[in-house]
């Protein structure tokens, strides 16, 4: 079951007696769980029919005996469970998994980590109880879904815009919503997210950002590229080479690819690379500026300078100074 099923369940007021909610993306469980605590049931039932534990705080009887009682003046409880992957012998709930009551609403928050379905207590609550497991989104994922999110609240925000506030957040989709959540209440009524929203309440300057950086490269504008890198060694928070690296790493590689292809025409290419269309033109100005040979050569310098980074072949030369090395050979 998606998570949208079972949010459109609780709507409805459609529950099932169990849920485990396990996985590497904590953004849905706690979704779930927070939805549960404040919606399920009405302020005047959750005073005496609202049970919340955290596993490292817990004893496993305890949250079975809140699950045996019975709710009083409703006809439902609800029993959450967080951070469960933290309650030492969990696999203790399995004689109420096997008879758990109709009238009691468990959530068992399982994060960061799937049980293993081999064991019996796993294949347990794969086969009696709902089970949703959430995945990290791939890198290439988090402009969507930002995209969405950003939508499902009523504004617009340009593609260049959302690049800029992903490439700066990375895979926290947590934190994603929360700056989104803070320039909402900035904009004073507007309804389309600006660079200077990002910059002015996010923090991420709209002239010195890996989006500049890399269209900096595209041109070859070296001086540009350094600008850039010396602004990011003032503010190491601005863009830590390991954000850097992974970034400029996945253009060229995309690059390489666009490069190796017949295709030129903007739409097809933003299909063949998975892109939004906006960003072809990009990978159509760079292959102007580069050779496949060059492109090839630029990869094989990132990866190396990527070892350096990590200490692999490295002095004591500063990451700020790697960048500007690497920067250097793959634009001369």
């Amino acid at each position: 079951m998606s998570v949208e099923q079972i949010q459109s369940d609780w709507v409805k007021g459609v529950f099932k007696p169990i849920y485990w909610l396990q996985g590497d993306e904590p953004y849905y469980i706690d979704l779930l769980t927070n939805y549960a605590e404040a919606n399920i049931l009405t302020p005047d039932q959750a005073s005496f029919n609202l049970s919340v534990f955290y596993g490292k705080d817990s004893k496993v009887e305890d949250v079975l005996n809140a699950c045996r009682r019975y709710p009083m003046f409703s006809d439902l409880q609800v029993v959450i469970l967080k951070e469960a992957q933290q309650l030492r012998d969990i696999e203790k709930l399995e004689h109420y998994i096997e008879q758990s009551l109709s009238s009691t609403i468990l959530l068992i928050a399982y994060k960061d980590k799937t049980y293993d379905k081999r064991k019996a207590f796993g294949k347990l609550i794969h086969k009696k109880i709902e089970v949703l497991t959430t995945k990290k989104l791939y890198d290439n994922e988090l402009p969507e879904w930002a995209s969405q999110l950003i939508k499902r609240k009523g504004l617009d925000i340009k593609p260049k815009t959302l690049h800029i506030l992903v490439e700066h957040i990375g895979n926290d989709l947590q934190r994603i919503e929360n700056e989104v959540e803070k320039i909402i209440i900035n904009l004073a009524g507007r309804k389309t997210i600006t660079d200077d929203d990002i910059e002015n309440f996010v923090g991420v300057s709209k002239e010195f950002n890996v989006f500049e950086l890399q269209a900096a490269m595209i041109n070859k504008d070296l001086a540009k590229s350094l600008a850039i890198l010396n602004y990011f060694a003032s503010n190491p928070k601005a863009a830590p080479i390991q954000l850097l690296l992974p970034t400029l790493y996945a253009f060229f590689s995309k690059l390489y690819v666009a490069s190796s292809s017949n295709v030129r025409d903007e739409y097809a290419l933003a299909s063949l690379l998975g892109i939004n269309g906006f960003f072809a033109k990009q990978y159509i100005s760079a292959m102007q500026k580069y050779t496949p040979a060059e492109v090839e050569n630029a990869l094989l310098l990132m990866h190396h300078y990527n070892l350096k980074s990590v200490g692999i072949g490295k002095s004591d030369v500063t990451d700020a100074s790697l960048m500007k090395e690497l920067i250097a050979k793959i634009i001369i």
